[in-house]
């Protein structure tokens, strides 16, 4: 029986559709949380810092989404321009987090990233 369970689960997880990147950035951030306040004051699902929310609800999952759209919009096009090709998810992930650290994340980011890859990747 333990045996069938556990066969069960893993083809549970193998057969899991990927998330998009949008999806899988809220389930990193906050655990699609709309009413999450990081401990420097970020906001919304996506955890936005206060400095880089433009307005509007952070709790409405719709304002959070076209916020962090525009601001990754930006920061990849960036990136395309200097390394001439888009970024991977795991680079999307360090952009997002840790855009200063996009060619050495440290370890704390790198883990983080690497989850964001799993997800997306499922």
């Amino acid at each position: 029986m333990k045996t069938l369970a556990i066969f069960c689960v893993a083809m549970i997880c193998l057969t899991a559709p990927a998330m998009d990147r949008w999806s899988a950035l809220s389930m990193i951030e906050s655990g699609n949380d709309d009413l999450a306040v990081g401990p420097d004051g970020e906001v919304s699902r996506f955890q936005i810092r206060s400095e880089l929310w433009p307005g509007g609800d952070a709790r409405n999952a719709q304002d959070a989404l076209a916020a962090v759209r525009k601001i990754m919009k930006l920061r990849l096009e960036e990136f395309q321009k200097k390394h001439k090709r888009p970024a991977t998810d795991f680079e999307f992930y360090v952009l997002w987090n840790a855009p200063g650290e996009i060619d050495h994340p440290s370890q704390a980011v790198a883990a983080r990233a690497q989850r964001f890859s799993n997800l997306v990747r499922r």
